[in-house]
């Protein structure tokens, strides 16, 4: 999307958008530390300039004997009591992380290298399972306590993959779907997450405190989940790379969930190559999700092998949707889009306007984000709000040490405990409209009803075969067909990325 080219390109050296096999210059070419508040600067360790540091040069340095395992872990967390009080991106720390690198600088000490993310610490969101001291809460106190069966299989891959989990980052409680109207980034157990670039402007999206985290320059890697844009609204919004795979990707076995249909585990980073690092780490089977193992979903052994320079730019048919989408991005905001299109076309790529048949349907008329948008045979919360009922009440079935069981009873927690957890209108500053997600997730008792099912096969209609796929087979005006091969969105109210999550899985999928 193009906003993730924008990013990208703001933070990028040219060597660094592709898997260079030569050792990085640290030294050199590393972004300037110009307008950076001097609380936010970093200095250098012992010489060596660590700002904006990617994976693959933290892995020669690794390699060289220059920087172990446990320096970058000391490195981070004295970022971490730094500038963190700021940021809040952060609900809790590691405490074995220290002793978690010792042991994988060891095993690097014998030849054993996992892979590139060998010693490399990583956040990730507060609704990923960790089977450690750590808690898994949702950022909400309801949770506090209780003890996960297991570690969610991404983080299961990620501990085998060599990375170190640092900590939990902070996220909209619930992951944005307790309320309709509410604060984004906020958990009663983690405060607000704040955009690094301006504390007073919204990190936007639930997995905020893993992109703030990233873009801050406390861990170079996180990952984080998207049911509805909440990897890439933080993306966006805090000047980083975020990839939302297609359902069915990633595993969400472990992961506390809102959309069977929707859900799916992605990554942050600071360039396009670290966070395809990422996603090589956490893709693949598993017999804990039914989703991955379709026939229909093909994942690659290797991702960061597609990644290029900008010569394949050169012949390469971008679609740019107007309706509903570019027709509503404000002036300012197209002078920087067009700089980037400016690059694409001179790199020899063509730029096309297209349309998506059912803007007029699906997107409402400001562009703005609305997933209650349309009646309900047509909204897609309510799909929502019965797949969060029976997937939410699953996982709580599976935790020991809490009294909290489903969906009913972290309403009534809240209830209980209202000064910090905003249960009705007017109680918490955060939480405007009290908890009435909840609750009408609590009244659909996860009945999959023909409404549900009417709105589903909506939803993914409108947003495949009326959407996606017809933008991206693009009708000229004569009639001729063109076959285009990606859509560049940058409209920040996020109404072209609904479209991808309303689609969900793979249309041949059970």
């Amino acid at each position: 999307m193009l906003q993730l080219l924008i990013t990208s390109l703001a933070r990028l050296n040219p060597v660094e958008a592709r898997v260079g096999t030569m050792a990085p210059q640290l030294e050199c070419n590393t972004p300037s530390h110009d307008n950076i508040p001097s609380v936010f600067r970093q200095e250098p360790f012992r010489a060596l300039d660590l700002h904006e540091i990617t994976v693959n040069k933290l892995q020669h340095l690794f390699s060289e004997g220059r920087l172990t395992s446990v320096d970058y872990v000391l490195f981070c967390l004295e970022r971490v009591q730094k500038i963190d009080d700021y940021l809040e991106s952060i609900i809790e720390l590691n405490p074995e992380a220290e002793k978690i690198a010792a042991s994988l600088d060891d095993e690097r000490q014998r030849g054993v290298i996992r892979g590139a993310l060998h010693g490399v610490p990583v956040l990730v969101k507060d609704n990923m399972a960790t089977w450690d001291k750590m808690q898994t809460t949702a950022g909400s106190w309801a949770l506090l306590g209780s003890v996960v069966p297991r570690d969610a299989f991404v983080v299961s891959k990620l501990r085998n993959a060599g990375a170190i989990i640092l900590g939990h980052a902070n996220m909209s409680e619930w992951a944005s779907v307790r309320s309709k109207k509410y604060s984004t980034g906020y958990s009663p157990r983690g405060g607000q997450v704040r955009n690094p670039y301006n504390l007073s402007c919204s990190p936007f999206g639930s997995s905020s405190g893993p992109a703030v985290a990233v873009s801050a320059n406390i861990v170079p890697l996180s990952f984080g989940t998207e049911t509805d844009t909440s990897i890439i609204g933080p993306a966006m919004k805090n000047g980083v790379v975020g990839i939302k795979p297609t359902v069915g990707l990633t595993s969400r076995r472990g992961v506390i969930p809102i959309s069977e249909n929707m859900d799916t585990v992605g990554s942050f980073g600071r360039t396009v190559a670290d966070a395809v690092v990422g996603l090589n780490a956490i893709v693949g089977p598993d017999k804990g999700d039914k989703f991955t193992l379709s026939p229909s979903r093909h994942q690659e052994d290797d991702y960061t092998t597609s990644i290029c320079t900008k010569t394949v730019l050169n012949g390469a048919k971008f679609g740019l949707p107007c309706k509903g989408s570019w027709d509503l991005v404000p002036p300012d905001q197209k002078k920087v889009a067009s700089r980037v299109f400016t690059a694409i076309t001179d790199a020899g790529g063509e730029i096309i306007h297209t349309e998506f048949p059912c803007a007029e349907e699906r997107i409402p008329s400001d562009g703005n984000w609305d997933w209650e948008h349309g009646d309900p045979a047509r909204s897609e919360f309510s799909v929502v709000k019965v797949d969060a009922y029976n997937g939410i009440n699953a996982y709580l079935s599976e935790l020991s040490g809490t009294d909290v069981r489903t969906v009913k009873d972290i309403l009534a927690y809240n209830n209980e405990n209202r000064g910090t957890e905003g249960a009705r209108s007017g109680d918490h500053p955060a939480f405007p409209s009290g908890q009435d997600n909840l609750q009408e997730i609590v009244q659909s008792q996860g009945h999959k009803t023909e409404s549900y099912y009417q709105a589903l096969r909506h939803i993914q209609k409108q947003s495949r075969s009326e959407g996606i796929d017809a933008a991206l087979r693009h009708v000229t005006k004569d009639g001729n067909t063109i076959e285009l091969d990606a859509l560049l969105l940058c409209d920040r109210k996020g109404a072209g990325q609904q479209l991808a999550a309303q689609a969900g899985k793979a249309q041949q999928d059970p």
